[in-house]
């Protein structure tokens, strides 16, 4: 085996480690897709990366458009006593993510994909980490207008101060 199946072979196992990372912490969280689907995710771009470094730059335009099909069979929208919601979003940024880390294993760029991969899982682990939560957003949310209200419009708080009895 010559050099360059050596670095190839670890192109592709760098890929599906961070790849099965994403999708082991996705599968804890409950999410529909796990560490297969985003390991086979990461494999398969990685591939598409290394055959769009000997020549084939708009392969992975194509795997591009496949991804977006992935994430949006994945999103779906659910009715609730508040009203609709998207569930899924964060799965299929998450599976978007996994195929940029897979090219970019694929490609050679591996300091690219594992430094990726920190951050994705640093964002999607953020708000479970005790000493970070005071950076998920949902945490200030209640003290900031939503972007549909008029400014100066009071909010559901505001209007329907909760009832104090004694």
């Amino acid at each position: 085996m010559g050099s360059y199946d050596v670095d190839v072979v670890l192109r592709l196992l760098l890929a599906f480690g961070l790849t099965y990372a994403l999708g082991f912490e996705r599968e804890l969280r409950g999410s529909l897709a796990g560490d297969r689907t985003f390991s086979l995710i990461g494999v398969g771009t990685a591939v598409i990366g290394i055959i769009g470094g000997h020549g084939a730059p708009f392969a992975l335009a194509g795997a591009v458009t496949g991804i977006g099909f992935i994430g949006g069979g994945l999103t779906f929208r659910q009715t609730t006593r508040q009203g609709d919601v998207l569930r899924g979003i964060t799965t299929a940024a998450a599976i978007f993510a996994a195929a940029a880390i897979g090219a970019a294993a694929g490609y050679g760029a591996l300091l690219t994909a594992t430094l990726g991969t920190v951050l994705v899982l640093f964002i999607l682990e953020l708000r479970h980490l005790p000493g970070l939560r005071v950076l998920d957003a949902r945490r200030w949310s209640q003290s900031f207008a939503d972007d549909d209200e008029p400014a100066g419009a009071p909010s559901d708080t505001e209007s329907n101060p909760p009832d104090h009895q004694s």
